[in-house]
């Protein structure tokens, strides 16, 4: 019998609720962020300035939250466990994302933006988790 491969140990189809509500979560916090500095009318006129900023951290939380157990059979189990794997998982894919960002796609990662989305984003991706396991 052949053992598990890493990855299947690092996703449970009992995180299927997660993966759509981090993915919310992320694209809210993107586009208030963006809202914060570019006007609506602005993002009208450029229809791909918003996905061009939810890529390099939607690319990053992709590759990264499954290898840290963001979706793993703990993640599905309370918020106790789930908020803080969240955390840990989005703290490696915002330092991914933010190098994406200021390599390969539009934008900076100055320290000040990489500080607010280390923080805001273990608030929103934590905050949205913790309110799911209170509702389930």
């Amino acid at each position: 019998m052949d053992a598990p491969s890493f990855l299947a140990n690092r996703l449970d189809r009992g995180a299927v609720p997660l993966v759509v509500g981090d993915l919310i979560a992320l694209v809210v916090l993107l586009t208030v962020g963006t809202l914060n500095h570019q006007t609506v009318e602005f993002l009208t006129a450029n229809p791909l300035y918003l996905p061009g900023v939810f890529a390099p951290f939607l690319i990053a939380w992709v590759a990264v939250a499954p290898l840290v157990g963001a979706y793993s059979a703990g993640a599905v189990e309370t918020a106790k466990s789930s908020v803080p794997l969240v955390v840990r998982s989005w703290i490696p894919a915002a330092l991914v994302g933010l190098g994406l960002r200021a390599f390969v796609f539009r934008g900076g990662a100055e320290l000040a933006f990489a500080a607010v989305m280390l923080v805001l984003g273990s608030v929103a991706l934590g905050g949205w988790r913790a309110l799911y396991f209170r509702v389930r």
